[in-house]
């Protein structure tokens, strides 16, 4: 059992930056990949980026592909998402999500955190 608690939303300005985390309990968390979703009301939560287990691969969404940066710090039980030149339209209730594995990042994930609102303004 992973519990995740993510924290770093917040307001900013277009063109801003923040930094999520979201850390994570148990003593395994080098045995899971982890992701970053977003979701805005009456729409599906879509995938943002994902860090597989070692941290040596990522994947990127197209549209933060250049702008966000997914990282993790294995001894700290920790994992991050850098949001640079952040716009309007990356408004949403960011959540990030934990899969035990070691060999793929692809969804589905199996333990989620409750979620932390990021609101830029134009």
């Amino acid at each position: 059992q992973v519990q995740l608690v993510e924290s770093g939303g917040g307001l900013v300005q277009a063109g801003g930056s923040l930094r999520l985390s979201c850390a994570a309990s148990g003593r395994t968390f080098s045995s899971y990949a982890m992701g970053w979703f977003r979701q805005v009301p009456g729409k599906e939560r879509e995938f943002v980026a994902a860090i597989s287990a070692s941290g040596r691969s990522t994947r990127y969404q197209d549209s933060v592909k250049g702008r966000f940066t997914i990282s993790r710090d294995n001894a700290k039980n920790t994992a991050f998402l850098q949001m640079n030149s952040l716009k309007p339209e990356d408004t949403a209730v960011y959540y990030c999500a934990a899969k035990l594995s070691v060999v793929t990042m692809i969804p589905p994930y199996d333990y989620w955190g409750q979620g932390t609102q990021v609101t830029v303004s134009s």
